[in-house]
C-alpha cells in the first residue's frame, strides 16, 4: 500500500478546487501590531495584518508584556506538569479567581485553548450526565462539535438561531431528562449574534442546562468585557461560559466559569484538563494583566467600533459585499474558491495586506470570504489602502459588486 500517494492525492484534490490551505511565515514585532514582516525567499517584506483575532492588539499591550516578563523571572518557563501533579501555582489561581469575576459565577477553570475547554468541557458535561441529550446550534464551532461527539450522546441539530426550532425540539424531549443547549454569543465565520435572552427563556422552561461559548465576545462586548451575555444583562442566566484568552485578550488558553459544583465536575473528571500539561505561568500572568485592564478599560472597545463601523461605510462606498451583523467581524464575500485565494494572494504580494481566505469546508462552498477584523490599531491609512487594494482587485478579476442605492 502507498500511503504517501493516498497523502498526495488528497492534497492535490485540496489543491484543484482552491481550499488548500499556504500558511504566511510572519515574524510580528513588539509594539508594531498590525505591522509585521513577511520572509520571502531570503528578504523580509512589510505587511499590514487584517485578520488577525487578536482583535485590540493585547498581546503587545505594555502591562502584558511586562507581567509575562516578571512571571518568567519569577517562576521559569514552564508549569512542570499538570495541574494535579506540579502545574498548578498562584498565577493560574489567580487568573482563574479573576475569569469567574468577569462573569459572575462562582468559579472557573483554565484549559490550555478555547478548543480544548470545548471538546473537554462539552463532552464531560453530556457524557457524565445519565441519558443526557444536547441541542447544538447548526453552526456550533469544530470544537463544540467534537466535545459532543466525545461524550457520545445523543445530539439535536437546531436550525441556526432558529428559536422556534429549539423550542420544537425541546418540546419533544421528556422534561425530567439532563438537556444541554449548546450555542455561541458571537458566530466568528458570519459575525452574527445569538439571541441569548430567547434561548436562555427556553431553556429554562424546558429545564435544559446552557452552555454558552463567548470565544469571539470576551474582551469586546460588556462593560468590563464580560462578553456579549454580560452587555445584555444575561450572564447570571448562562449555566456554562466558555471564553477564551488567544483573541481579545492577546495571549493563549481557554476557560469555563460556572457555579462552583459544575467546574469541581469538569476538573474533577475531564480528561482533557486532567492529563494535560497547565499553562507555563508566564502564559497565565499575561492573560490574568490582560483581563484586568479590560475590566477598568473600554478606550480600546470603542476604538475598535469605531474602526469595523468605518470599514463597513467605505465598503459600502465602492460597492464591495459584505456581510452585515452587529459584531466586530467584517466579512468581504467573493464567493468562489480559487478566486478568494487569488485575491488574498494579490493582496499580500502586491499591497502588502494580509488576509487570509476563508473556505470550504470552514465555510459552506459558494460563501467563500475575506474575514476582516479591524483593530483599534489600524489608522485611517490604513483603512484608505486597504480599501483600495480591495476595490482595484474587485475590478481587475471582474468580481460582483453591489448597489447600495438599490437594496
Amino acid at each position: 500500500m502507498n500511503y504517501d500517494g493516498l497523502f498526495a492525492r488528497a492534497i492535490d484534490d485540496l489543491k484543484v478546487e482552491g481550499n488548500y490551505r499556504v500558511f504566511a511565515e510572519l515574524e510580528r514585532r513588539r509594539g508594531a501590531f498590525p505591522r509585521a514582516k513577511r520572509l520571502v525567499g531570503s528578504k523580509l517584506a512589510d505587511v499590514t495584518v487584517w485578520c488577525s483575532n487578536d482583535y485590540l492588539g493585547m498581546g503587545q499591550h505594555p502591562d502584558v508584556l511586562a507581567a509575562m516578563h516578571a512571571a518568567l523571572d519569577r517562576a521559569g518557563a514552564g508549569a512542570g506538569g499538570t495541574r494535579n501533579i506540579s502545574g498548578n501555582t498562584v498565577f493560574h489561581a489567580e487568573l482563574e479567581h479573576e475569569l469567574a469575576d468577569l462573569h459572575g459565577k462562582e468559579a472557573a477553570l483554565l484549559f490550555t485553548s478555547g478548543y480544548v475547554a470545548n471538546w473537554a468541557a462539552l463532552g464531560t458535561l453530556a457524557g457524565k450526565l445519565p441519558g443526557c441529550v444536547v441541542l447544538s446550534d447548526a453552526k456550533n464551532h469544530a470544537s463544540m462539535i467534537e466535545g459532543i461527539r466525545h461524550s457520545r450522546v445523543e445530539k439535536r441539530i437546531w436550525a441556526h438561531n432558529d428559536l422556534d426550532d429549539l423550542e420544537r425540539q425541546l418540546a419533544i424531549i421528556p422534561r425530567d431528562r439532563p438537556k444541554i443547549v449548546a450555542f455561541e454569543s458571537v458566530y466568528s465565520m458570519d459575525g452574527d449574534i445569538s439571541p441569548i435572552a430567547e434561548i436562555c427563556e427556553l431553556a429554562e422552561h424546558f429545564g435544559a442546562l446552557t452552555y454558552l461559548d463567548e470565544v469571539h465576545a470576551v474582551g469586546l462586548y460588556g462593560p468590563r468585557g464580560g462578553g456579549v451575555a454580560e452587555a445584555r444583562g444575561l450572564a447570571h442566566r448562562i449555566d456554562v461560559i466558555e471564553g477564551t484568552l488567544g483573541k481579545a485578550y492577546g495571549i493563549m488558553g481557554g476557560y469555563i466559569a460556572a457555579s462552583a459544583a459544575a467546574v469541581d465536575f469538569v476538573r474533577s473528571f475531564a480528561s482533557g484538563f486532567i492529563f494535560t500539561t497547565a499553562l507555563p505561568p508566564a502564559i497565565a500572568a499575561g492573560a490574568l494583566a490582560a483581563v484586568r485592564h479590560l475590566k477598568s478599560s473600554d478606550v480600546e472597545r470603542r476604538q475598535q467600533q469605531t474602526r469595523v463601523e468605518e470599514l463597513r461605510r467605505r465598503l459600502d462606498v465602492v460597492g464591495l459585499p459584505h456581510m452585515q451583523n452587529d459584531s466586530h467581524i467584517v466579512p468581504v464575500l467573493v464567493g468562489h474558491p480559487v478566486k478568494c485565494r487569488y485575491v488574498a494572494d494579490l493582496l499580500l504580494d502586491e499591497f502588502g495586506i494580509y488576509i487570509q481566505p476563508i473556505n470550504h469546508p470552514t465555510v459552506p462552498k459558494g460563501t467563500e470570504r475575506l474575514r476582516i477584523t479591524p483593530s483599534p490599531v489600524h489608522s485611517e491609512d490604513d483603512l484608505d489602502h486597504l480599501v483600495a487594494a480591495l476595490s482595484e482587485l474587485w475590478s481587475r478579476c471582474s468580481l460582483e459588486r453591489r448597489s447600495i442605492a438599490a437594496e
